[in-house]
Parts: structure tokens; C-alpha cells; sequence
């Protein structure tokens, strides 16, 4: 594989499962994240080692990311896939959430996001070529209780890339939104509670989830037939976005009762 590809949030989870899946195909790799100790730790555990990029990121830092986008195609001349992957998760009520935790989510899963994707915009508008790919979530397109803003984040996520999908289809330029369901990784534990704090335990529900190779499997098929959107999740949650389409009311009755934690 000839391609470049840059992993948001690829110290752990999903995006260090898809790390070392593309690593596995020979793909050059520029790794971002905040923790340069956890992603050199991923490098050492990929192949072609010396085919891949450390390079810290922290998207709540996103005032200017053209130096930043600089950087990054100067590892390799250039960038063929962006993998926005980064992003917090939500534990907490919506009247138990202060508003500097809603800010703080946003930040980090939309403007952080997008900023990122506008400074890399003109080097894929100038090659007439290029690919984001966004980790969005089953809650992008369902609201559930305990995850107001994380929902509400992704669920902007979908409204902005369905837009610029549109504006740049003619120049060549692709989007392809994945949407998760439960996959088994450190998510819950670093959700942000009401007070802004980590929850730090793991959810039965996120524990009895996806494998984290499972889903980089099937989220490396999509990206690589460059599908629009996909839900990669169990049966319980591509029904509910089955329901959500079809029955929406059914599905709000069902929402109230569901267990969530």
C-alpha cells in the first residue's frame, strides 16, 4: 500500500487497532495524539516501524493547525487519508453537566475535528485527490440519556462532513462517516462526568462490546471502498438506528427505558 495516512487519538482503542492494520499493509502512517510516550508504544508494537510518524497532537489546541498540516506532509510529501479518530465521551446527566464540560467535548470532537480538516483541506484540493474519514458514533445519530453533548458533537460532525462531501465532490475529495457502536476500549473510562472529571471505570456495555481489531477490519473495508457512512456495531444498536429511520417514535419510547451507563 502506497498510501499516507494520518490516525487521530491512535495511543489506544480504535485508532491503535487501525494503526496496526494499516501498518500490516506496508501503509506509511503519521500517528497523533496527546500521550508521545503511548503512541511511541504503539509504533514499537507495528510492523514497518520505520514506515510510521510520531507525531503529538492535542486538538484542544486548535486555534492555527497550518503549521501542524505543514508537518505532516513533510514526513512524506504528502497526506492521502485523514482519520479523524480523537474525541471524549460523556457520562452524566444533562442537569448534573456543567457548561464548561459541554464546551470542553466540543472542542475536542468538533472543532478540534474540523479545524484539522480545514488546514489539510488545500493540500487534497491542490492533488484533486484525498480522503477524511470520521469516527463519529451510533449516537451521532441517536440520543441517548448520559451522553447529551458527546451525542450532540457527532451528530454536528454528520451535518458538517455531509456538507463538505457535497461541496468537494467534483474536486475528487471523499468523506466517509463510521459510526461505532460498543467496542471494548478504554472510552467509558475516560468519559467526562458532569464536574469534567473521568469517570474511570469501564462500562459492562463498552466491555461486552466489538473488539477493537474487529471493527478496524471492518472500518478499513469501508474506508477502502470509500462508502459514505457506515454503522459498525451489534444487533441491538443497528436496529435502533434501523428503528430511528423508520419508527421514530417507537425508538424515543424505547430510549427512555434503556439502561445506559
Amino acid at each position: 500500500m502506497d498510501k499516507v495516512i494520518w490516525i487521530t487519538g491512535s495511543s489506544s482503542g480504535i485508532g491503535k487497532a487501525m494503526a496496526m492494520s494499516y501498518a500490516s499493509q506496508g501503509a506509511q502512517l503519521i500517528l497523533s495524539a496527546r500521550n508521545k510516550k503511548a503512541l511511541e508504544a504503539v509504533k514499537s508494537s507495528c510492523s514497518n516501524p520505520d514506515k510510521i510518524k510520531v507525531f503529538p497532537l492535542d486538538l484542544s489546541d486548535n486555534k492555527d493547525l497550518s503549521s501542524v498540516v505543514r508537518q505532516a506532509i513533510d514526513f512524506f510529501g504528502k497526506v492521502d487519508i485523514l482519520i479523524n479518530n480523537a474525541g471524549i465521551s460523556q457520562r452524566a446527566l444533562v442537569k448534573d453537566t456543567v457548561l464548561e464540560v459541554d464546551r470542553q467535548i466540543f472542542e475536542v470532537n468538533y472543532f478540534g475535528t474540523i479545524a484539522l480538516t480545514k488546514a489539510l483541506l488545500p493540500h487534497f484540493l491542490d492533488r484533486n485527490s484525498g480522503q477524511f474519514v470520521v469516527i463519529s458514533s451510533v449516537v451521532g445519530k441517536i440520543g441517548t440519556p448520559l451522553r447529551s453533548s458527546y451525542s450532540a458533537s457527532k451528530h454536528a460532525l454528520h451535518g458538517f462532513y455531509d456538507s463538505l462531501r457535497a461541496e468537494n465532490y467534483e474536486q475528487g475529495i471523499k468523506v466517509t462517516i463510521i459510526c461505532p457502536g460498543f467496542v471494548n476500549t478504554d472510552v467509558s473510562i475516560n468519559a467526562l462526568t458532569g464536574k469534567g472529571e473521568k469517570q474511570g471505570t469501564k462500562d459492562k456495555a463498552t466491555a461486552n462490546g466489538l473488539s477493537p481489531d474487529y471493527f478496524a477490519k471492518k472500518a478499513i473495508n469501508a474506508i477502502r471502498s470509500e462508502r459514505q457512512e457506515i454503522v459498525i456495531g451489534g444487533k441491538l444498536e443497528l436496529l435502533a438506528v434501523y428503528v430511528k429511520r423508520f419508527f421514530p417514535l417507537v425508538l424515543s419510547r424505547m430510549v427512555r427505558k434503556v439502561d445506559v451507563t
